[in-house]
């Protein structure tokens, strides 16, 4: 999809939102987060045995989510959009060059470059979470907003002289409707086990796949398959080509699926039966 389509097609997934937007709130459920528990398998919702086939025409499922759905659509780069039942928009990564149609109650940025934070967000977000701190110390954000809550897991990045910034990414971590989204930022090593007993169990993750800038393949593939979550969605890839090296190595593991826009509205209940790579256009 070409980006000016891109942009009328999200402008109309926006607009389609406001108009119903009241009716959401009306029928939005969401329980309240659970209390913060670091051990993997209590963290966030487990899976379930029983799921409905997985693929839904979001484009049809705009206007209003039901209290167990959460839509995620690519923006571009390593931003994404996730909104709650209660139509809370929370936009990742952050930045002065990738953003959402519409203002996002909710951001997240990292410190890697300049296409992961901005020092100008605009004035009307509610809630802006830097991932990192300028003393180097690690981050620690724990935030409920409506139906959500956002927490984070540090990690460290390498700096262009070959230096190491400790705790300048955070993966973080997204409740609502049920489901644990992680979105793994710029990620640059491989994860220790207390960083994987304090992300917990997730059902989805958004990964930087471009295995350059950020962690190699094989690295990057093996933080999968420690996080065991059931839907994998790519990001940061830049161009076909990345994506596709990205593909080629992950087929051998998991099933992979293009889809056809880049929104897709999940649940608990439709979660894939088997660990799937889910594609979203755009890069």
């Amino acid at each position: 999809m070409g980006e000016v389509m891109l942009g009328r097609w999200l402008k109309a997934v926006f607009a389609a939102s406001a108009v119903f937007a009241s009716v959401n709130q009306a029928v939005a459920q969401g329980a309240a987060p659970p209390a913060a528990k670091p051990e993997m398998t209590e963290s966030c919702p487990g899976l379930v045995a029983q799921r409905m086939p997985f693929a839904q025409p979001a484009a049809f499922r705009l206007a209003a989510l039901e209290h167990d759905q959460v839509r995620i659509t690519y923006i571009g780069h390593a931003t994404f959009l996730i909104e709650s039942p209660q139509l809370v928009r929370i936009a990742t990564d952050y930045n002065d060059y990738v953003r959402p149609p519409v203002v996002p109650d909710i951001v997240t940025m990292n410190h890697a470059h300049t296409t992961h934070f901005t020092d100008h967000p605009d004035p009307a977000i509610k809630h802006v979470l830097r991932g990192w701190r300028e003393d180097e110390k690690p981050a620690r954000i724990d935030l409920t907003y409506k139906d959500v809550r956002v927490r984070n897991v540090p990690t460290n990045i390498r700096t262009f002289d070959g230096g190491t910034e400790r705790h300048g990414n955070s993966i973080f971590i997204f409740e609502m409707a049920n489901l644990c989204i992680a979105h793994l930022g710029h990620l640059h090593h491989a994860l220790t086990q207390a960083q994987l007993n304090e992300i917990g169990r997730i059902d989805v993750v958004l990964v930087p796949v471009d295995g350059n800038f950020t962690l190699d393949l094989d690295g990057m593939v093996e933080v999968l398959h420690a996080l065991k979550a059931p839907l994998m969605i790519p990001m940061h890839y830049f161009s076909a080509y990345t994506l596709n090296r990205f593909l080629d190595r992950v087929r051998q593991e998991w099933d992979v699926e293009i889809a056809a826009v880049p929104s897709t509205v999940l649940s608990k209940t439709n979660l894939p039966a088997k660990p799937k790579v889910l594609v979203l256009p755009g890069h």
